[in-house]
This record gives structure tokens, C-alpha cells and sequence, in this order.
């Protein structure tokens, strides 16, 4: 018996904005993307700490994880496979192409297993997005997939990656894998913080707060 896909099952988006919809047009645009086992409330309290300027959509994954949802399964585990990667990424960039109209920008901020999917919708879409935050997390190795078009990114996209070294969550592969990407593909701004652990801290989103204004508000 055939079975469907997990794409032919994903529900519909389930979104919390920033602001009302009339309040919304003309104004770029920031989603987050949320970690492993959270959900569209996770970072949205975020909005209030950046800047007022852009419209914020915080975005539920798809796949239900215990009480919160995930992106697609862990790396480590054996339901992972990079197709799963790509079906959520499609998820993702069927939604934003229904509301990008109306904004004069795309920028992605995304959370540990958010991070990895802000960056795989930057590789597979290179000149979309303005600009890419990236906190306590990882870009996943897509090896030589046509999809990802990484000879695309010639260094140009700003890229924000703030992590603690201390994080106990994203293995060191995935950090080695990560450098060696970033360092070849974007504009990277890349900040240390210490005592944060797997987590974001008020020093980190004033840092996020300053890239904003400076790569994608004041352009």
C-alpha cells in the first residue's frame, strides 16, 4: 500500500506576527525559525528586544515532537535523512513566497535546529534572503546535492552566528562543518559568548539587534 510523503501530511502553517496584518505592509520582513521540540511561541518574545521596524512571523514547524514540534528528525537518529531537510525547507519557502509580497525584504533568524533551517533556505534560494541570523546552531552537510546551490554564495549575504563554546547540544562535527561553511559562503559576522550554554542571553540579542539595523535596515 502506498503511503504518502511527510510533505502530503504537513498542516497548514501556523504563524504568530508582531503586529496586526493591517499594520504589516511595507515593512521587512523577520521569521523565526524555532529548535528542536519547541514551537511558535518560543521566540516570538523576541520581537520586543529588536528592532520595532520589521514585520515578525514566527513560524510552528511541521512535525509534531512530544509537546512541541521539530523541523525534521535529529541528525543523529535513524529517521534522518537530508530529503527530510529538504521536504521541511520546501514547507518553509512555499509560505514565505504567500506573504513576501508587500515587504521590501526576507531576513531569517533561526534558534539551534532553526539555524540549520534558516541556512538551508539560503542555500537553496541564495539571492532571497537579505540577511541570516543564526543562534546555537548548525548548518547541515548537504554533501553534493543540487539543491543546495552553495557555488551561489559568493560571501555576499551577511550572516550573523552568535554561539557559546560551552554549548553541551550541537556536536563538534556539526560546529567544524558549520566553520568551514560560513567562512566560505557569507559575509559573517561570528560572536562568543560565555555562560549562555544552549540558549540565547540579552547580550546576544543586542548584538542581533545592531547586525539588524546595520546589514538590512540601513541598506
Amino acid at each position: 500500500m502506498e503511503t504518502m510523503t511527510d510533505a502530503e501530511v504537513f498542516p497548514a502553517p501556523v504563524v504568530l506576527w508582531s503586529h496586526p496584518e493591517d499594520q504589516r505592509a511595507g515593512k521587512p520582513l523577520l521569521v523565526l525559525l524555532h529548535g528542536y521540540g519547541a514551537n511558535e511561541q518560543d521566540l516570538l518574545s523576541l520581537a520586543d528586544l529588536l528592532p520595532g521596524d520589521f514585520a515578525v512571523a514566527s513560524l510552528r514547524a511541521p512535525i509534531a515532537m512530544g509537546p512541541g514540534f521539530t523541523w525534521f528528525p535529529l541528525t543523529a537518529s535513524i529517521e534522518y535523512s537530508l530529503e527530510r531537510v529538504k521536504k521541511a525547507s520546501a514547507y518553509v519557502l512555499e509560505w514565505i513566497d504567500t506573504i513576501r509580497v508587500g515587504h521590501p525584504s526576507v531576513t531569517l533568524l533561526g534558534f539551534s535546529m532553526g539555524m540549520a533551517m534558516a541556512t538551508t533556505l539560503l542555500r537553496q534560494r541564495p539571492t532571497d534572503f537579505a540577511a541570516v541570523v543564526g543562534l546555537s546552531g548548525f548548518v547541515v552537510d548537504a554533501a553534493d546535492d543540487p539543491t543546495f546551490k552553495d557555488a551561489e554564495l559568493d560571501g555576499t549575504v551577511p550572516m550573523f552566528w552568535g554561539r557559546d563554546q560551552q554549548d553541551p547540544v550541537i556536536t563538534q562535527d556539526k560546529i567544524e562543518f558549520t566553520m568551514g561553511w560560513v567562512r566560505k559562503h557569507v559575509k559573517l559576522t561570528k560572536v562568543l559568548y560565555t555562560g549562555m550554554w544552549h540558549g540565547i542571553n540579552q547580550q546576544e540579542i543586542g548584538h542581533v539587534g545592531e547586525f539588524l539595523t546595520h546589514e538590512v535596515l540601513n541598506k
